[in-house]
């Protein structure tokens, strides 16, 4: 499910540090510390009719992201939701747009690891595109077990939404190279963490399991799918979830921004029986698709 090009990004303009510019002049300083170190934090966003989904919950992290990687010069929240504003507005966006939202370190003085040479402040760079969500929710993706494992908090901590991401691209090739569309990525104990781009659910005699946000991304939308059950009396439970769990799941799906919720079908060469006939992942999209007014910030309120 290799996403496509739309014709229609090609001309969208791009906020980078202090304004708009075209996508053929979008980049940053080779000095910049994305480029330097991958030394960047990042959001993935959605836009629905209703304005930009869960954007206050994005804000939090990105600010608790840049604060726990001591980022100095960062832009005020009024002035990231103008520039989210003035991105969309110039290319006509109103609905059907993921947004990836980046802060970098910014610009050093010279080459270097050390951030003390980083005196220009951070670098944020708002890029809006038309795009559908990732997968095909209607088939469903079938995934892979990645011998590439998620960080822990002993390594590098998965709660700090980082642009470091050659671990998760590693599972990400062991899946192409599977002919699949995901890689499933267990913690340092074996103990299944995500996949190498969503989170991960999976129901078993009509509860709701995931593993608990270790060595995971503690995710904006696994988190509304967790408040939408307990709120609609589904019985949820957070814990140590292993391969064999997975393996005799009646229902398991992804969860993230790109992607929605996503049905998985087939884990390892093994397809999901369901032995229950439950329907509970089909129920949370309906839930979730209903979110969309409620947790949705107008553009024109930006």
């Amino acid at each position: 499910m290799l996403q496509q090009f739309d014709p229609r990004n090609k001309d969208i303009k791009v906020w980078v540090g202090d304004g708009l510019v075209h996508r053929d002049h979008a980049k940053v300083s080779v000095f910049d510390s994305s480029v330097q170190g991958g030394d960047a934090v990042w959001e993935g966003m959605r836009v629905y009719k209703h304005g930009v989904y869960c954007l206050d919950r994005h804000l939090d992290r990105l600010e608790d992201s840049a604060i726990a990687m001591a980022f100095e010069g960062v832009p005020s929240r009024d002035f990231i939701r103008k520039a989210i504003q003035a991105t969309l507005e110039a290319n006509g966006m109103t609905d059907h747009t993921h947004i990836r939202l980046t802060l970098t370190r910014g610009e050093k003085i010279t080459s270097g690891m050390d951030p003390r040479l980083n005196q220009k402040g951070c670098t944020l760079i708002v890029l809006a595109e038309w795009k559908p969500p990732v997968y095909d929710n209607d088939k469903g993706i079938r995934i892979i077990t990645s011998a590439i494992r998620r960080n822990s908090p002993m390594h590098l901590d998965s709660k700090i939404h980082h642009n470091n991401l050659i671990n998760n691209i590693l599972a990400k090739i062991q899946a192409n190279q599977a002919g699949v569309d995901s890689a499933l990525m267990l913690d340092n104990l074996g103990f299944i963490a995500e996949m190498n781009g969503t989170n991960i659910f999976m129901v078993k005699n009509g509860k709701l399991l995931t593993p608990t946000a270790d060595a995971c991304l503690h995710g904006i939308t696994r988190g509304l799918v967790l408040e939408l059950a307990r709120e609609n009396g589904m019985p949820v439970e957070e814990r140590n979830l292993s391969l064999t769990e997975l393996y005799s799941a009646d229902e398991a799906f992804g969860t993230g921004s790109m992607g929605e919720l996503t049905p998985i079908t087939e884990v390892d060469g093994r397809s999901l029986v369901n032995r229950s006939g439950t329907q509970i992942t089909q129920e949370l999209v309906k839930l979730f698709e209903g979110t969309h007014g409620k947790w949705s910030t107008p553009i024109d309120k930006l």
